[in-house]
């Protein structure tokens, strides 16, 4: 059995919280935690949200226990992406600046 957690359109870059999210993978549900916490870069806050959001779907969805989930899967794809305003450049041309979001997604899973 597993539960996952999605969160859609989240305003950082996809690049960014994968680094983030590789710490996790494989970790237990509180030292996942834990590492987040600790972890300085702003995808972090976003991806703890969604790791306690897939435990809370796992106790009172699945009946599961709390303490033998694991992060099964966790990856972060690309959302769309903000074309806000533009960047003028040399010779009359023109930059557009891009605002990327990322869906981000954790799977979890109990161990035996």
């Amino acid at each position: 059995m597993e539960a996952k957690a999605i969160a859609k359109t989240v305003r950082v870059s996809p690049r960014k919280a994968r680094l983030v999210i590789n710490l996790v993978k494989g970790k237990d549900i509180a030292e996942a935690t834990a590492i987040l916490r600790l972890t300085p870069n702003r995808p972090s806050a976003a991806i703890e949200k969604v790791l306690r959001s897939a435990a809370a779907n796992a106790v009172n969805n699945h009946n599961m226990d709390k303490s033998l989930l694991y992060v099964k899967d966790a990856y972060v794809d690309e959302g769309p992406i903000l074309k806000t305003r533009l960047l003028y450049r040399a010779r009359g041309s023109g930059h557009r600046i891009s605002r990327r979001t990322s869906h981000i997604t954790v799977v979890l899973g109990e161990r035996q």
